[in-house]
């Protein structure tokens, strides 16, 4: 039976140079107060330390919360996880080359520690090929520190595959709604499942600990269906004071992130401008009936576009992170949605999209190169890493990219149905190479995907020979406001015009 322990007692229980799998999306599902009390501990007694760090999915706050609580030197030796964007504190690490960093796609990560539960060998994907992190490139490492190879290229039956390599979990840090006093873990008010079951899975069969955090200990849970955690994997449970169990690090309680209703919650408009000229465009490319993902930024203005152009109950829009249907949220509530159909774990979701089950995704973009490739990861100085990205790009059927033709300062005006570049943006985003391949060209021309890059004055596709520029918008001089803007030549032959109903 497992013990009630203050946070601080719990994590006094985690070895020095113990390998630490966190649970947790974003701003979900995160147990904010044990990660708090290892940043506490360890900046007063300076233990535990020299951790190597594991997570699918970025939690942070882009502040203070989440893995920035890890951000300090001595705390953490390597870190492995799937977004670095919202843990800067971490990243800061990595970039000064302070720590091992690797960057694995999110669908790998969660997915590796079911194989890591089970004491299979490995993760054998197709996913990251062609990409940074296939070991042809950089194997998935972020500086010169870090030199361990944790993924390498095997065939089997003559085709290439990723073998992403097992290693012991010796805690698992976790989070549920409810624990009875058996140590069984419901989940009923956290918006994401997550990888809560294969986490504590594998530190349990590795011989570790299982600390999970909950809002409330209750003598028995009923209903043994509603239990994502079974006792017998848990070790130690922290009651946390509800600031340090908010829902998302957004929202105290959101009850739409877990009922589901007959009608849809109302979305915000967006106002005329560059995003939702891009995100109307973008729309125009999903058909009745498609399974969708939208990325985090840009894209998610697809969902408000959808809503007021009454398009909404047309397609299924899905996250990553697990939810069916319903608006995706954004910002520190991202991986969350409003009046979700069903809620999947995030594993079983990555195997859906990892498989094909996605008919269209709209994704944002940092870099464009001539050939086509994206990337995402890294640029301006900082790591932002992959997430779901390589995963989603890599397997969904069709792909809208969806970003500004240059950034930093654009402003734009409409007029009649046409757009006018006021103050031009002071950075180029179609450039020769990108600095880490993310989204593979190669990879798209081989699997058949249909490829757009949608920006608010040209939209372009991706051919065998490289990017075509197929469409320019009313009020847009192609030469001087769209050619002379790249840095390099797109294929140019007949573009036509981009509808002028989007800029009005």
């Amino acid at each position: 039976m497992p013990q009630i322990l203050t946070a601080a007692e719990a994590v006094s229980r985690i070895p020095n140079g113990s390998t630490v799998a966190v649970g947790g999306v974003v701003g979900s599902a995160h147990p904010e107060a044990v990660t708090h009390a290892i940043e506490k501990s360890f900046l007063a007694h300076g233990a535990p330390r020299d951790l190597w760090l594991v997570y699918g999915a970025g939690q942070g706050d882009g502040k203070s919360r989440g893995l920035n609580h890890f951000g300090h030197k001595g705390l953490v030796r390597r870190a492995m996880g799937g977004h670095w964007n919202l843990a800067p504190r971490l990243g800061r690490l990595a970039l000064a080359n302070e720590i091992e960093a690797y960057n694995f796609p999110q669908g790998v990560i969660c997915e590796l520690l079911r194989e890591i539960a089970a004491k299979r060998p490995g993760m054998f994907t197709h996913v990251g090929l062609g990409t940074f992190i296939d070991p042809d490139f950089m194997g998935g490492r972020l500086n010169a520190r870090t030199t361990e190879p944790m993924v390498e290229k095997v065939k089997i039956h003559g085709r290439d595959w990723l073998h992403y390599k097992s290693f012991p979990i010796h805690v698992g840090l976790i989070r549920g709604t409810r624990a009875d006093r058996y140590g069984n873990l419901a989940m009923d008010r956290e918006s994401v499942i997550g990888d809560v079951l294969p986490i504590a899975q594998a530190a349990r069969n590795h011989g570790g600990i299982v600390i999970a955090q909950v809002e409330e200990i209750v003598e028995h849970i009923a209903d043994p269906k509603s239990v994502r955690v079974p006792g017998i994997l848990v070790d130690y449970i922290v009651k946390a004071d509800p600031s340090e169990h908010m829902q998302t690090f957004a929202e105290a309680f959101n009850e739409h992130y877990i009922r589901h209703t007959q009608e849809h919650p109302s979305i915000a408009l967006m106002p005329l401008d560059e995003r939702k000229v891009i995100a109307r465009r973008a729309l125009m490319e999903i058909e009745g009936g498609d399974v969708v993902n939208l990325g985090i930024g840009m894209p998610e203005g697809v969902a408000s576009v959808a809503f007021e152009e009454k398009r909404f109950s047309d397609f299924c829009l899905t996250v990553e992170t697990g939810p069916i249907g319903g608006v995706p949220a954004g910002g520190l509530s991202f991986g969350c949605s409003s009046n979700p159909e069903a809620i999947m774990d995030q594993p079983s979701q990555f195997d859906f999209y990892d498989g094909g089950g996605l008919d269209i995704a709209m994704l944002g973009a940092a870099q464009i190169d001539a050939q086509g490739n994206v990337n995402v990861a890294s640029f301006a100085g900082r790591y932002a890493g992959v997430g779901g990205f390589v995963n989603i790009s890599q397997n969904a059927k069709r792909i809208v990219f969806c970003t500004s033709l240059r950034s930093g300062g654009l402003e734009v005006a409409f007029r009649n149905g046409h757009i006018a570049i006021e103050k031009e943006g002071q950075h180029a985003k179609f450039i020769p190479k990108v600095e880490y391949i993310c989204f593979s060209a190669a990879n798209a021309h081989r699997s058949g995907q249909k490829v757009l890059y949608a920006t608010e004055r040209a939209v372009f596709q991706l051919t065998p020979e490289g990017v075509e520029l197929i469409e320019v918008a009313p009020g847009i001089n192609i030469q001087t406001q769209v050619l002379d803007q790249m840095e390099f030549k797109p294929i140019v032959k007949s573009p036509k015009p981009m509808g002028s109903h989007l800029f009005r």
